[in-house]
């Protein structure tokens, strides 16, 4: 199974996942089986109240669902936003631990800088959690969509 960059309707299905929703910010499935959530940014750059509102969707699906992993694809991003990262760090993942989504993989720009801008913004955003919230969060970065799913 050939992971596609940006996966259509029709390969997410191929795939088992199902489309929960999809606007001009990002693509977001499920996969009951494999108790995933897939969100696939389709933007260069997501303003914060689209990227809070996307998540408040993505939310109430993990909260009525049974999901373990959520895998973020943001190869399209070409912004990197220092206070979404913040927010989805300090508010929304440890917020979605009370509902047992601990697996984060992420697939990041192949984009040297905004890979360092990452590494050094998570690092100052770890210090700020709880120790408890950090070592239970299970933070991976893949290269594509399928090694996310296997990793």
């Amino acid at each position: 199974m050939e992971a596609i960059r940006n996966l259509k309707e029709a390969d997410m299905e191929a795939m088992g996942f199902q489309l929960r929703f999809e606007n001009r910010w990002a693509r977001v499935a499920y996969h009951p089986g494999l108790k995933v959530v897939l969100c696939q940014l389709l933007s260069d750059y997501v303003p914060i109240e689209h990227f809070r509102s996307m998540f408040q969707q993505i939310s109430a699906l993990i909260e009525n669902g049974d999901f373990t992993k959520f895998i973020f694809d943001k190869r399209s991003l070409r912004t990197f936003h220092q206070p979404s990262m913040e927010w989805y760090f300090l508010y929304w993942k440890q917020e979605m631990m009370r509902y047992g989504l601990l697996q984060h993989r992420k697939i990041l720009p192949n984009l040297n800088w905004f890979k360092t801008a990452v590494a050094i913004e998570r690092e100052k955003i770890a210090s700020k959690m709880s120790p408890e919230a950090v070592k239970k969060l299970d933070i991976r970065y893949c290269d594509n969509i399928q090694e996310a799913i296997q990793l």
